[in-house]
């Protein structure tokens, strides 16, 4: 079973760089997209196979979510069912038979870090809102998760310390998610390979590959038996993100 997930940094504009047919390519049972920036209406975009699960910010033009999926869900829940988190179309999650999937825009602690108590807050919740699903079954959450875990996930460790998205304290809730029964199932499989999923658009930072590895399956331990293989498509363009993907026995 083939799993992707993609910030596409705004779905209209991701279109018309080919993400149709990206979307085909990549051939998924599950697409899951971050930063869809839309609202209801703005683009019927339909595949063959596939039904479809949106959740959109109240803010026009910023954060959302989607799956698309060729597997008939049980339960479609959008939010963590806090309504403090709840307003800008961060989560969804899918209740499968055997598993849930959780595809999440993680909030970005900002320039200044401006937000970053917010992401505290938001980290706790969140972290509870998975522990309460894999006490239910397994889970599977992708997206965006707007940390780099480690020196390795990122291009330029020390200058960037204290920044939005390497804060110690963002990488520390990070490591307490590990530490409650999750695994970052491509640092699981490639302990040592260095690949990014991030780049900013200035100063030519992909084609230099200064990049941040943001983007992440994390999977209830359990699941690490069924663990086939976890990509990273960096030669993927049409957004400032690539897709990455998680294939389960």
């Amino acid at each position: 079973m083939k799993f992707v997930s993609w910030n596409v940094n705004g779905l209209r504009a991701c279109e018309g760089k080919g993400f149709s047919d990206i979307f085909r390519q990549l051939d998924a049972d599950f697409f899951c997209l971050q930063e869809t920036k839309m609202q209801a209406g703005q683009l019927d975009l339909q595949f063959e196979g596939y039904q479809s699960f949106w959740n959109y910010a109240d803010k026009k033009g910023y954060s959302g979510t989607a799956v698309y999926t060729r597997h008939q869900p049980l339960n479609v829940t959008y939010g963590i069912g806090i309504d403090a988190h709840d307003h800008e179309g961060r989560v969804i999650t899918l209740e499968m038979p055997e598993f849930f999937l959780v595809c999440c825009y993680t909030p970005n602690s900002q320039d200044g870090l401006k937000r970053l108590d917010y992401r505290m807050t938001w980290e706790d919740d969140f972290r509870a809102y998975l522990q309460r699903l894999d006490a239910q079954k397994p889970v599977i959450l992708c997206g965006d998760l707007n940390v780099a875990h480690e020196e390795i996930d990122i291009k330029n460790p020390k200058s960037n310390r204290h920044n939005a998205g390497f804060t110690d304290e963002e990488r520390a809730q990070f490591s307490t998610l590990l530490k409650n029964g999750f695994t970052d199932s491509f640092r699981y499989l490639y302990p040592e390979e260095v690949k990014y999923s991030w780049w900013s658009y200035r100063f030519q930072a992909r084609q230099k590959n200064a990049g941040w590895r943001i983007d992440y399956f994390v999977i209830s331990d359990r699941l690490r038996p069924q663990l086939a293989d976890a990509l990273i498509h960096t030669d993927v363009l049409g957004s400032d993100h690539c897709p990455v993907a998680l294939i389960l026995k």
